[in-house]
């Protein structure tokens, strides 16, 4: 039977022989293995009573069975959907309530917290730990290692993704096979993946990039990768003369970058360092390319669309941009009120459309209607431009807008200038509730480690390179910013922070 996704996993998957997976204990998964083992654990969901079409819920820790989940789900004709390791008991339970899965795995040490959540959500719970190990692991082990994959079209649901909730409750994303197999098609070539490639995989797997980028584009290009539990810039820098490729978020690079093990001589067999999840300061760009002779590649993508666009394989990767539009996608950008196109350089909201883009909010029709443009393009809630060279800029997320004095600033443009100060490491500007203004501009300043910075020397630097209305009322030095698990600053954490600032 036609199952979209994994027929085309597996047609591109010519050398069964090859490896897959091979993780630093020196355990080695061919694709021969990986078919095998998410065979397995597909006969498993059907014994736990999955359905085509049902939800199968996930929180474990990263492991290579973690992935075969994911295999397994798609080759069952069930709807994969991964969730943060870092939700608590009550967030899980709004998730499972929200999906109403039938099947709900977890890791074994947490299986007494979740059991009850689990049953209020009518989802059976099954165990599967870091190891491998755990009750549905021991399932999958009684079962044969061939399965007749469900019958599934390009249009049928392969995940839903929890949106990351900034604001309200999370959204469930609905993404298709076809979403998921266009993005990976696109990205192989774009990147230049081939059977040669060996990816360092150091990112968690319950996010689009870690388990749909870089799975998939490993998947669909018949390469490999060094799976490592998780990030540590030591092993990764042993690890690269082993590999070809790595994926990151800027934290990765920021931590390498201050790595002495970070050198030429070090990254001398790879061809290719990928940034995405959160913008990559341009001045980690430059010291990283300075200290190696690669350009960062950056991307842009978001839990409903994955990739949108792509720095170039060939051509300039200019700092501070997310390249073109990648094959297949289209992208304009708009004035965020009549929607209507605006040229070059012009600030507006940007829009995407292309086989990318997911099919809705779960269990949410009039969310979706109301992100959607009557011709089909996704309103995706951030910034941007694009210049007259088609490089595309994000300059923040829409809720990021600060209206003061009924003058719009652009919280990027300010972050610009005041990060190319001397003695900054980065900063974050909001807008806070302020009785004349409406919003007043306010920066969150982290200096360079033993840097002596006040605010009003930052204040006195930017004064004569920002219009009035566009500098911060206040400065607010910090020792770090408030970050998610993919390193993305959360300015909804700054702006609750921080609330009261202007009102005394």
């Amino acid at each position: 039977m036609p199952n979209a996704l994994f027929d085309e996993i597996t047609s591109r998957s010519s050398q069964m022989s090859r490896t897959f997976l091979r993780e630093p204990g020196g355990r080695t998964i061919t694709y021969a293995g990986m078919q095998e083992h998410s065979a397995r654990f597909a006969h498993a969901l059907r014994v736990a009573g999955v359905k085509v079409g049902d939800r199968v819920a996930v929180q474990v820790e990263k492991s290579a069975e973690a992935l075969f989940v994911y295999l397994a789900c798609v080759r069952a004709g069930a709807v994969f959907l991964p969730l943060n390791t870092a939700y608590t008991p009550a967030e899980i339970s709004y998730f499972l309530g929200d999906a109403q899965p039938s099947l709900f795995l977890c890791d074994p040490a947490k299986a007494a917290a979740l059991r009850v959540v689990a049953a209020e959500a009518g989802a059976r719970l099954e165990t599967l730990g870091a190891d491998g190990k755990g009750s549905f692991a021991s399932l999958g082990q009684q079962q044969p290692a061939a399965f007749e994959n469900a019958e599934r079209g390009p249009d049928d649901l392969a995940a839903i993704l929890y949106t990351s909730g900034t604001t309200g409750r999370s959204k469930g994303a609905m993404l298709s096979h076809e979403n998921l197999a266009s993005n990976a098609r696109a990205l192989v070539e774009t990147w230049r993946f081939s059977a040669e490639d060996v990816l360092l995989h150091a990112l968690p797997i319950f996010h689009t990039h870690g388990l749909f980028v870089a799975t998939n584009v490993v998947l669909f290009s018949n390469a490999s990768m060094i799976f490592l539990p998780k990030f540590d810039p030591a092993q990764m820098l042993a690890l690269m003369g082993e590999a070809s490729v790595m994926m990151g978020v800027p934290t990765f690079y920021v931590r390498l970058v201050d790595h002495p093990g970070l050198t030429r001589a070090a990254t001398a067999k790879m061809r290719l360092f990928i940034s995405g999840s959160a913008p990559l300061l341009a001045e980690t760009h430059r010291a990283f390319e300075g200290k190696t002779g690669h350009a960062i590649l950056e991307r842009y993508g978001m839990t409903e669309t994955n990739m949108n666009t792509s720095n170039p394989y060939e051509g300039d990767r200019i700092a501070g941009t997310v390249g073109f539009p990648l094959p297949g996608v289209a992208l304009r950008v708009t004035d965020p009120e009549t929607g209507t196109p605006l040229p070059a350089d012009e600030i507006g909201m940007i829009e995407v459309k292309g086989g990318n883009v997911f099919k809705g909010y779960w269990k949410n029709p009039e969310k979706t209607a109301a992100e959607f443009r009557p011709d089909g393009f996704f309103i995706t809630g951030d910034l941007g431009k694009v210049d007259r060279r088609g490089y595309v800029h994000i300059l923040g997320r829409g809720k990021d807008l600060i209206i003061t004095g009924g003058y719009n600033v652009y919280p990027k443009e300010i972050e610009g200038e005041i990060d190319a100060l001397p003695g900054v490491n980065e900063s974050a500007v909001i807008g806070l509730p302020h009785k004349d203004f409406g919003e007043g501009v306010t920066a969150v300043v982290v200096p360079v480690k033993g840097a002596a910075l006040s605010e009003k020397d930052i204040l006195a630097a930017i004064e004569q390179r920002l219009a009035k209305f566009k500098q911060p009322k206040r400065v607010i030095v910090v020792d770090e910013l408030p970050r998610n698990t993919m390193g993305k600053v959360q300015k909804n954490v700054l702006r609750e922070t921080y609330r009261d600032l202007y009102r005394a």
